[in-house]
């Protein structure tokens, strides 16, 4: 292995393709005006979520806190890949220095795995909440929530470390074009040369392990807080709770249904690169533009928080 990786020449750049049939300018301009429309909206909903969050002390409890952790990942997520999309989309193609697409590839799976588990300690809260009303003061608190998100940044952190490591253990020495909107796992072991079917697969597996883990529980803890809803004697305050929790599993669904087929979708032959990609994009901008709507500009304490910030707002420009 020494000698072959002397053999083979380093990759210093990457060549970022975009869509394979998208490629003509009015789609490319389509694709780029609805790229940045969905990003500015998740900046808007989501910042504002924080600024409501930190400017009202009523809210600093831990459903609060674990929401703001949330909004804090989509920002995240969305800027780390979202710039590089409306690069490809300019273009025909972008070329991406090898080290910073590696650095994207890290923050790519540390922050999706990251929010996977962040989704599941969100689950573990409500559960609490409704389940064991009694204990939750006990069982969760600012303190025990704040070392919670601490704990699944690690874990995000973790696996996309071991996942890249064990990726560049390869010489990269296929050709350097990646058809993809931004740097990922699977661009970059494409690249690799020697046996690498064991990697593949332990990259599956970790990819899967990171996704069914966190939704197996979450699934769990949503039929226990159905069947605690069940036993509402009002019907008017079932159907809010089933509502509210049937918006939340369908945002759920689709970010971890879209990323369970696009792990999955890697490994069929005959599989379409533009709908793996389209795949990637929708898993990485709808979540993030749907949470602050789901989980908090519906929620009456975020609007009564929200009318009182504008309020103050208000009065302060009248005063000057």
């Amino acid at each position: 292995m020494a000698e072959f990786n002397q053999s083979v020449p380093s990759v210093v750049h990457l060549i970022l393709t975009g869509f394979l049939k998208l490629r003509d300018e009015e789609s490319r301009k389509g694709l780029f005006g609805l790229v940045l429309t969905t990003y500015l909206f998740i900046l808007l909903g989501n910042f504002l979520l924080i600024v409501i969050f930190t400017s009202d002390r009523t809210l600093h409890t831990p459903m609060y806190l674990l929401i703001c952790g949330l909004a804090l990942l989509d920002i995240a997520i969305t800027t780390n890949t979202v710039p590089t999309m409306l690069a490809v989309f300019t273009r025909d193609d972008i070329t991406v220095p090898f080290v910073p697409c590696v650095i994207q590839t890290i923050f790519w799976i540390s922050l999706f795995t990251t929010e996977c588990f962040h989704l599941a300690l969100m689950a573990y809260d409500r559960y609490l909440a409704i389940c064991k009303p009694l204990y939750y003061s006990n069982l969760m608190y600012n303190t025990h929530a704040l070392k919670l998100m601490a704990c699944c940044w690690v874990a995000g952190f973790l696996c996309a470390a071991s996942s890249v490591t064990l990726v560049l253990r390869f010489p990269l020495c296929r050709p350097n074009v990646i058809i993809n909107c931004f740097c990922d796992i699977v661009s970059l072991l494409l690249l690799a040369c020697g046996d690498v079917i064991i990697t593949s697969y332990t990259v599956l597996l970790i990819g899967l392990s990171v996704a069914f883990i966190p939704l197996i529980y979450i699934l769990f803890s949503y039929i226990r807080i159905a069947c605690s809803v069940l036993r509402i004697p009002s019907r008017k305050g079932r159907m809010k709770a089933f509502y509210t929790c049937g918006t939340h599993m369908l945002v759920i669904s689709v970010l971890f249904v879209i990323a369970i087929g696009v792990f999955i979708s890697d490994r069929i032959p005959g599989t379409s690169m533009d709908i793996r990609i389209m795949g990637l994009i929708i898993q990485n901008v709808f979540p993030p533009l749907m949470n602050p709507v789901i989980y908090c500009l519906r929620t009456k304490e975020i609007q009564n928080s929200f009318v009182k910030m504008l309020k103050r707002g208000a009065l302060a420009c009248n005063v000057r």
